[in-house]
């Protein structure tokens, strides 16, 4: 991003997963890597979640924290047997502040090959008019 304009998103908590309470579930926790991208309209978020399906994927914006949290469950089928494994499964977390120039009602969400992508509109800038005076 541009230091310039500002930054419209800033990472919060980037090389850790800081959790407020107990987790119910064992198993790792991952910080899924996400390249941002700004243009004058819009914030593009790319982040890779490797083996993430929709259905366990949440995308949540709630007071200027937008959060990424998703459960990948391991591939293989019940009647295979790993031999060998590259990646882990598990949970993959990950929280952003929002500043209020992004029009939250307006986000949009799309996962393919496990690369979630966010887009985040601006809002549009207030442009100045002319308004006409009714003479009663």
């Amino acid at each position: 991003m541009a230091e310039s304009k500002g930054k419209q998103l800033q990472l919060k908590e980037p090389t850790e997963v800081t959790v407020s309470a107990e987790q119910t579930k064992t198993g790792p926790v991952f910080v899924p890597a996400v390249d941002i991208f700004e243009n004058d309209t819009a914030i593009t978020l790319l982040a890779d979640i490797p083996g993430a399906r929709a259905d366990a994927l949440k995308v949540d914006l709630r007071d200027n924290i937008l959060t990424l949290d998703a459960e990948v469950s391991p591939p293989e089928q019940k009647d295979e047997i790993v031999i060998l494994r590259e990646y882990e499964t598990g949970r993959y977390f990950r929280q952003f502040t929002v500043s209020q120039v992004i029009d939250q009602g307006k986000i949009d969400a799309s996962l393919k090959d496990g690369v979630l992508r966010l887009t985040l509109p601006k809002v549009a800038p207030a442009t100045p008019r002319k308004i006409a005076i009714k003479a009663e």
